[in-house]
């Protein structure tokens, strides 16, 4: 989206808090910018077990991997080995409606990951992928894949494609304005009674 530079505050902002909805409750573990989500959605296993991580072949580098694991914190969907998959293939990132685990090994490929927290124990026969590049729902923030997800250090948030743009130039102003008006506000002044 643009150049990337907008921090999640300004988009936020920029979509005038409609069309660039926050997925509150996800937190980073390392920050990160703007760019295309590719969606999966995982469920409880059934009598078919699953295994977690089988999508990857299919992401495009340079994508953010929005993961729906319907905010489960009782079993993980990511961990160390998909890290280090995902970091060598130039994947920007991960978000996980969910916990994650292996924090550990994101912090040494430096890869950008969120999630609702973490936990140890493995989603592997516990959750089974259902389906890919479909819209998710995290919060009542329906991600489509290709829309435009904006992390960083003070959370997510998603911006539809057909709004990109838009938020884009409008996020850009704001962060203008902002500079601005912080330059102003160092200048040294004088009280006048």
């Amino acid at each position: 989206m643009g150049d990337g530079r907008s921090d999640c505050g300004e988009v936020w902002r920029a979509a005038g808090g409609s069309g660039g909805e926050e997925l509150h409750g996800v937190q980073p573990a390392l920050e990160d910018r703007h760019h295309l989500a590719f969606t999966v959605q995982y469920a409880p296993a059934g009598e078919t077990r699953g295994s977690v991580g089988d999508f990857l072949d299919d992401v495009p580098a340079g994508s953010v991997i929005v993961i729906d694991n319907e905010g489960r914190t009782d079993v993980t969907v990511w961990g160390g080995i998909m890290t280090e998959v995902a970091a060598e293939r130039g994947i920007a990132g991960t978000i996980i409606n969910g916990v994650c685990r292996d924090i550990s090994t994101s912090l040494q490929q430096n890869y950008p990951l969120f999630s609702r927290g973490k936990f140890m124990r493995t989603g592997k026969d516990r959750v089974q992928l259902v389906a890919v590049q479909t819209e998710v729902t995290i919060n009542d923030v329906t991600i489509s894949p290709a829309d435009i997800i904006c992390a960083d250090a003070d959370g997510a948030l998603s911006v539809p494609s057909a709004r990109a743009e838009e938020v884009a130039d409008l996020a850009e102003k704001i962060e203008e304005t902002d500079t601005r008006i912080a330059a102003y506000s160092r200048r040294p002044a004088t009280l006048v009674l």
